[in-house]
């Protein structure tokens, strides 16, 4: 429209013809002025911005999909757009060592010079944020920037609007619904050079981010896991089809090498100030509005976080949040009822 009319304001005014010569039924009409100056008042309040296309903060790799978004709001470290990204992606319910790896990951490819951008949902998500905080990270939610879901990651959301970014494509106040789950994940596929794929199932909305990956021409990185495990059995099948086989960071710094070093060079990260007993707590599970976890609660944490691959018991302390005699507890109830199998070295599964 712009290039075709050569003004904002000419395009809107075609706007109404356009639509009533293509016969549509709805009339369309532009946002008023009163309207896009409430929106932008309360975007200000909240330190916010746009970033919209053709603008130099706008990601370079996003501009070149069919698809992108004309405009974005932006909570946080705005600049991080500019900079090569990959994203991590896997399971909400994720193990006790997917969780592990991915924050891992996440961490190695910050120090490789790339940006780890993810959806913030809870599992993988929420894991690879938080290994990539010092480096740079960017969320990009389903709803308005103003919106915190789920809401047990509202610390981590804190956290991201200091030392990360958060990035929306629908207008504050947008609850996130069913449906703008896929169109959020082609942001997140569109942003990266490639996507990594930590946990998912066979029928998973991080393989929908895959296949948008491969659609707009970016690499496609899984790591494989138990055949016994289901949370694993999306990602053994996108290895099948031709995604390349991620151990370490190194495996995906290796591919996209080349793009990372066209790119321009990162400046120096900030220190995040934050313990790492704190950083643990951003992933800690909590009960309903905060308050403590229940005992069958906790248990439901604890078996989330198992599988079939022997986890450590002091992981499942720390990322439970939970005392070590509380976990000892609950894993003798677990190991009573035929649940979980204990090894050598201190390590649990599921049977």
């Amino acid at each position: 429209m712009l290039r075709r009319f050569g003004s904002a304001r000419a395009a809107l005014e075609a706007l109404p013809r356009l639509a009533r010569r293509g016969e549509r039924l709805r009339p369309v009409v532009a946002t008023t002025r009163a309207v896009a100056e409430a929106e932008l008042g309360a975007l200000h309040r909240l330190d916010g911005r746009l970033v919209c296309w053709g603008e130099p903060l706008y990601p370079r790799a996003l501009a070149e999909v069919e698809d992108a978004p004309p405009v974005m709001t932006v909570l946080g470290r705005a600049e991080l757009l500019g900079r090569p990204m990959v994203a991590v992606v896997g399971a909400r319910n994720a193990s006790a060592n997917g969780r592990r790896l991915a924050r891992e990951l996440a961490a190695g490819l910050g120090q490789g010079g790339l940006v780890v951008a993810s959806g913030l949902a809870r599992g993988i998500d929420a894991a690879a944020h938080l290994g990539a905080l010092d480096t740079g990270t960017v969320a990009v939610v389903a709803g308005g920037i103003d919106i915190v879901y789920p809401q047990e990651n509202r610390d981590l959301y804190d956290a991201l609007r200091q030392h990360g970014a958060i990035v929306a494509e629908l207008p504050l106040g947008s609850e996130p619904q069913a449906r703008h789950f896929p169109r959020r994940n082609r942001i997140i596929s569109g942003m990266a050079l490639g996507v990594l794929v930590v946990e998912a199932a066979a029928r998973s909305g991080s393989l929908i981010t895959a296949r948008y990956a491969i659609e707009q021409g970016r690499e496609v990185f899984a790591v494989p896991g138990s055949p016994l495990d289901p949370r694993c059995r999306g990602a053994n099948d996108l290895l099948r089809r031709g995604a390349t086989l991620t151990e370490t960071a190194e495996d995906v710094l290796t591919q996209l090498g080349p793009l990372v070093q066209t790119a321009a060079p990162p400046r120096a990260p900030a220190p995040l100030a934050l313990p790492i007993e704190e950083r643990w707590s951003l992933d800690a599970p909590r009960g309903g509005a905060g308050e403590p976890m229940t005992d069958e609660g906790a248990l439901d944490v604890i078996l989330e976080r198992l599988g079939p691959t022997p986890v450590a018991i002091d992981e499942l302390v720390r990322q439970c949040q939970l005392t070590a005699s509380a976990v000892a507890t609950l894993l003798l109830e677990l190991e009573l009822s035929g649940r979980v199998e204990r090894h050598p070295g201190n390590l649990v599964s599921l049977r």
